[in-house]
């Protein structure tokens, strides 16, 4: 247990107090934005988008009274991290509304939310993604190992990685992808292999989550769903051979699940 002053309670106050009334202005700012969208839908989607920024910038404002803590008082702000946490879902809730939390879904049928935001440049959607990933990241490092939320964050994870991909044209940015004087090359390259990265990710551990705590049939269909995401996008980029690793690799665990289904071994 740390000991903690009376200086260091009095300077923790005076820094979190600070941070506090931070929040509560972009907290009013959002509500006032919330209410004129209610007043008109022009530029919803826009709108919402920004409400998600916003809240990963209070996310990281609640963040920074851990650090506070951690720093002054040599001891974790729960209650911080939790807000953050709450808030941090609350953005994946917004960028949702917006481009959808389907996991596996045919390209085509995320067309017509995208043509809702086709002004946002991927250079942006891709600096929005990074500022949720690195969001996520802290927060889970900030909660550290044996949290009573670490099973939680592999959904929160996984719904990431949903609007990760939705958030994109994945048939421009193939294109761009293989087109190195594109001038959205770069950011295509670089997101299009991020949103591999969290697919699998998120369809490990699923699979690791069914094998472990939960057993839950659903956990496991979420992974397999987040495996058949990963070949989507391999398709789009004609990569054949990791197509047909991830069909096998889907295939095998499409079977072990019913295999466990039929043993009865799952809930």
């Amino acid at each position: 247990m740390a000991n903690i002053t009376t200086e260091g309670r009095a300077e923790f106050s005076a820094k979190s107090k600070e941070v506090k009334a931070q929040v509560d202005a972009l907290l009013k700012q959002e509500k006032e934005a919330v209410f004129k969208m209610r007043q008109s839908r022009d530029g919803l989607e826009y709108k919402k988008l920004e409400l998600a920024e916003l809240m990963l910038k209070i996310a990281s404002l609640y963040m920074s009274i851990n650090t506070y803590s951690l720093k002054i008082l040599d001891t974790k702000n729960n209650d911080a991290l939790n807000d953050a946490r709450k808030i941090i879902y609350k953005a994946i809730i917004y960028m949702e509304e917006v481009v959808t939390n389907a996991v596996d879904c045919p390209f085509r049928d995320l067309e017509p939310t995208l043509d809702k935001i086709q002004a946002t440049p991927i250079e942006k959607r891709f600096y929005l993604v990074r500022k949720f990933g690195l969001a996520i990241d802290l927060l889970v490092d900030a909660f550290g190992k044996n949290s009573k939320w670490e099973i939680s964050f592999v959904e929160l994870r996984a719904r990431f990685a949903a609007i990760s991909k939705n958030f994109i044209d994945m048939k421009q940015a193939a294109k761009d992808y293989f087109d190195p004087s594109s001038k959205d090359y770069d950011n295509s390259v670089l997101y299009v292999r991020l949103i591999r990265k969290l697919l699998n990710k998120s369809a490990d551990e699923y699979r690791a989550k069914y094998e472990g705590p939960s057993r839950r049939i659903d956990d496991m269909r979420q992974a397999i769903n987040f495996l058949i995401a990963a070949r989507r996008v391999a398709m789009v980029l004609n990569d054949s051979e990791n197509s047909e690793e991830i069909r096998k690799k889907a295939l095998v665990w499409k079977q072990k699940m019913e295999a466990d289904q039929k043993d009865g071994s799952s809930k």
